[in-house]
């Protein structure tokens, strides 16, 4: 045998080697790079998960939340730009893969993932993102979910302590928001009651929509001990039976006191030019509406726009909503 075809037979025998163990650990064989990984049953089957994981891509503005938030950085994530203000600081070095639940495949298989994180409803993808990389698709039903939905991550990707610091975090802040000093009064408003009465509102295109009392939002004030007005203050199984939404209702200009209270905090943008202007243009015409004007909240000069990541769902959204809180609502 030539030293040529030596150095080719072993080569070829190397290569089938390291494709026999790739392959081994995939299927879940008990070959001893299974050690390397773990299985973790999904909403679309067991997929074995990395120990170290390096190279993560996420396939939404959830999984990219939650995979920050428990410490890790994913080297390709798919989000809409209007939803992920408040993790722009994270992003660097992050390449955009496409819209969030519409990722470009190629782009993902370009960055050679050792793992694909996503949510249950991008179930269509993953016969071909699996070839590509072991792929997790987890459950979300809806945003005020979050705290169980964010434990449910923590445990697929084994980081079940640094979940339970954050969590902790989310809490002390709470509390200091419930112990913060009372600010004095002034003449330019009416005292707040204890607790006031928050209420949430996003403004479509087309349409006024209260955010409930399960919301992602509405959890926050409910934790942060805040109330809501009555038309607000409905849980996600009656809101369920009554609107087919767990989190939010749609009303008509007509019952513009439903959204009432206290205080109030709205949220318009969207995540084109075109429905941001038409949003623009119909919260103009809600304003200068005598039912609006006649609102307490506007009255008292307490309605503050507030971005997207009221209507978010994870901790890191979480905790700016709480800076929110420290910001606006001064017990009088």
């Amino acid at each position: 045998m030539t030293r040529q075809r030596f150095r080719g037979l072993i080569l070829t025998t190397l290569l089938l080697f390291t494709l026999g163990l790739t392959v081994a650990c995939r299927s879940g064989s008990n070959s001893v790079v299974q050690t390397t990984c773990y299985q973790v049953k999904h909403a679309a089957g067991t997929s074995c998960v990395p120990n170290t994981i390096e190279r993560l891509v996420t396939l939404d503005g959830v999984s990219l939340e939650y995979a920050i938030a428990l410490g890790l950085k994913p080297v390709g994530a798919a989000w809409n730009e209007g939803f992920s203000s408040h993790l722009q600081d994270q992003l660097a070095n992050v390449e955009n893969i496409g819209q969030a639940g519409e990722p470009n495949l190629e782009r993902v298989l370009a960055l050679k993932p050792d793992l694909i994180l996503g949510l249950d409803s991008q179930q269509t993808l993953y016969a071909q993102a699996s070839q590509i990389a072991p792929t997790v698709l987890l459950k979300f039903e809806h945003s005020g979910q979050w705290k169980d939905v964010f434990q449910t991550f923590s445990k697929a990707l084994n980081r079940d302590a640094i979940a339970q610091q954050v969590m902790a975090n989310y809490n002390r802040r709470l509390q200091d928001f419930k112990n913060r000093p009372r600010a004095k009064a002034t003449p330019a408003n009416k005292p707040l009651p204890s607790p006031p009465e928050v209420s949430v509102v996003r403004i479509y295109p087309d349409s006024i929509n209260l955010y409930l009392r399960d919301s992602f939002c509405g959890t926050i004030l409910q934790d942060a001990g805040l109330a809501r007005p009555a038309a607000q203050d409905i849980g996600a199984s009656e809101a369920k039976s009554l609107f087919d939404n767990q989190i939010q209702v749609s009303i008509s200009l007509e019952r513009i006191d439903q959204a009432d209270g206290d205080i109030m905090f709205i949220w318009t943008s969207e995540n084109t030019t075109q429905g941001n202007q038409t949003t623009q243009k119909k919260l103009a015409e809600l304003r200068s509406n005598s039912l609006w004007q006649s609102l307490n909240a506007t009255q008292q000069e307490r309605v503050y726009f507030v971005p997207s990541y009221w209507i978010g769902s994870g901790p890191i959204a979480a905790n700016a909503v709480i800076d929110d809180l420290f910001n606006y609502i001064k017990e009088q």
